[in-house]
């Protein structure tokens, strides 16, 4: 379980293929508190820590995942945004996300707004989907990169962020440009609610 408070954005320093799995290899300075078996979110995708090595660790990412997110179009000396699991004891200071991504969704446009940033995502939209709470509502959240933010202006296939100077800077959101691609994780408590609006059992 995660927050989507991004810690810090990590260097890839190597990929390896290994038939349908990406094993890749990363450097952050908080390598040394890691420990093999330990769940670290990466741009959003929860992966298990596999091996530790001076101050670098791998994960690997399987097929699947690879086909989900963006983590097959990383490259030595990507930046990845890494969160550790959620604390507890501790604030929850984003909101509740899984590490479960749901789909990709181009970056449309970059904005500067007097010292801040307007991005503008596009994501497939599927009706069904949908109905079981794979969208974005105005004011909701959303998560993209594993970074938590509020939704503005939604429309059904696409929404705007706002990013601080503090969030631009410490994730890897000032890498993303028009064209690039990233990962979305919609609200969970939105996906509860849709099912069970579904199947009826809303209160009366």
């Amino acid at each position: 379980m995660f927050s989507g408070i991004v810690e810090e954005a990590a260097t890839v320093v190597a990929l390896i293929r290994e038939k349908g799995n990406l094993h890749l290899t990363l450097r952050c300075s908080f390598t040394n508190e890691l420990k093999v078996d330990q769940s670290i979110s990466h741009n959003g995708v929860c992966l298990t820590v596999v091996s530790i090595e001076g101050d670098t660790y791998t994960v690997t990412a399987i097929r699947e995942t690879l086909e989900r997110s963006n983590l097959g179009l990383l490259e030595v000396g990507s930046k990845v945004n890494l969160e550790r699991s959620m604390l507890m004891n501790g604030r929850l200071d984003g909101h509740i996300v899984q590490g479960h991504v749901d789909q990709t969704a181009v970056c449309r446009s970059v904005n500067e707004a007097d010292g801040s940033w307007y991005y503008t995502f596009a994501y497939a939209f599927d009706r069904e989907m949908a109905k079981k709470g794979y969208l974005t509502v105005d004011k909701g959240s959303v998560t993209v990169n594993g970074v938590s933010l509020t939704v503005v202006e939604p429309t059904e296939n696409s929404f705007k962020v706002a990013i601080i100077p503090y969030t631009y800077e410490q994730t890897n959101f000032h890498q993303i440009r028009e064209g690039s691609v990233v990962n979305l994780e919609f609200d969970i408590i939105g996906k509860y609610i849709s099912r069970l609006v579904t199947l009826g059992l809303h209160p009366a």
